[in-house]
């Protein structure tokens, strides 16, 4: 059996890359390509959704899938846990499965996994990420993923400390974590996750350097479990056996 796939925002750089993987994946094929304007109904008659588009656009793509009982995986950034939590009980209601994907990169999911990992050992946590100068929002999806796993993490220990937080220089606080942006030309994603604690400091890095080739693997992954999804999964980590921190949202 074939699954029939629409990729809204198919006309982008990410979409693009999916729209590749899609039609080079056995047992997938494209249905329909939309870019951010196109009417919603295209994604009539496929089997799953893939979401590439904006952060304005995004909660009304996740909606028409939902309620036409097709299964999404949302690429698009800008989904915090508290965004995702507004739509929960939709897909839920329905019966339908909301894959949230804030990073298609194996490399990424790891480096937050480490990051999830350090944190209670370390009193002081900070991410610094560079996306390209076209990139409309900030922080980024990965970053917001990271500060909330960084938090989960810190049950027991409380936030981390943060001080001076209210100048706007030291960042915008998600889960407590200082979260920096950088958006400039000449660079594709980065993130540094800095811990920090008496008389030493851990940083986890990661670059992409070539989209194409990082976020296949994880589009393909994604594509293959969120045909038969129930109900809200965030992070590619829901379906790798990394054994660092939450699998499940």
């Amino acid at each position: 059996m074939t699954t029939r796939v629409a990729i809204v925002g198919g006309t982008g750089k990410l979409g693009g890359i999916i729209h590749s993987v899609v039609e080079a994946e056995p047992g997938f094929e494209v249905h329909a390509t939309l870019s951010s304007r196109d009417a919603i109904a295209l994604i009539d008659g496929a089997d799953l959704v893939v979401d590439a588009s904006v952060p304005a656009v995004s909660v009304d793509v996740v909606r028409a899938a939902v309620e036409r009982g097709i299964n999404i995986v949302v690429g698009t950034s800008g989904w915090s846990a508290e965004r995702i939590a507004l739509v929960r009980p939709l897909v839920e209601a329905a019966g339908t499965g909301a894959v949230f994907i804030p990073n298609f990169s194996l490399g990424s999911v790891l480096g937050s996994a480490l990051a999830a990992a350090a944190a209670p050992f370390f009193a002081s946590a900070e991410i610094i990420e560079a996306h390209r100068d076209t990139k409309v929002d900030s922080p980024s999806g990965t970053a917001v993923r990271t500060a909330e796993l960084i938090a989960a993490a810190r049950t027991a220990q409380g936030p981390v400390s943060a001080p001076h937080v209210d100048q706007r220089a030291r960042g915008q606080q998600v889960a407590s974590v200082p979260v920096h942006s950088l958006r400039r030309p000449g660079v594709v994603a980065r993130q540094e996750v800095i811990l920090s604690g008496p008389g030493e400091s851990l940083s986890i890095v990661h670059d992409t350097v070539e989209p194409a080739a990082a976020y296949a693997p994880g589009i393909r992954l994604a594509l293959q479990h969120a045909v038969a999804a129930r109900g809200v999964v965030v992070g590619l980590d829901s379906f790798l056996d990394i054994g660092i921190g939450p699998a499940r949202a």
